[in-house]
């Protein structure tokens, strides 16, 4: 039985709108219209979202699902766990930085403001942290 099965077999008013889709009434509210899409992919992983606004677990834990339930089979890793020493969170939060200001520089760009050689020196660090994290934790 594929993932999909599982989910589909217990849901109400489920509607087939093409190859891998389907629109079924939510079992975590009270849908008087389908707002549950459904789709698999070509590798077997199955997509829920809820046009109601249920998260995924409220759905599937309607249903005596978990998440797990959603694959035919675990989830490879494309990358091993980073050995780092340095916190995530502070990784993320240099990350969050670093992209706040390349954010900010590209906006002046499109704004067509001149953002000098300053700035443009400046979007360069900011895209070399962001790059040097990304490789500093596996990726």
């Amino acid at each position: 039985m594929s993932a999909a099965t599982k989910l589909l077999d217990r849901l109400s008013a489920v509607r087939q709108t093409g190859p891998g889709r389907w629109l079924a009434r939510c079992p975590a509210h009270e849908d008087k219209r389908p707002s549950l899409s459904i789709r698999e992919t070509s590798d077997g992983k199955v997509l829920v979202h809820d046009f109601g606004g249920c998260e995924v677990g409220d759905v599937l834990d309607s249903v005596g699902l978990q998440l797990g339930d959603l694959f035919d089979r675990p989830l490879e890793h494309c990358s091993p766990p980073s050995r780092s020493r340095i916190p995530a969170a502070d990784i993320l939060e240099v990350l969050g930085f670093e992209v706040s200001v390349a954010s900010i520089i590209a906006h002046d760009i499109l704004e067509s403001r001149d953002i000098g050689d300053l700035g443009w020196r400046r979007l360069a660090h900011a895209c070399g942290r962001i790059n040097a994290a990304r490789t500093y934790c596996g990726g």
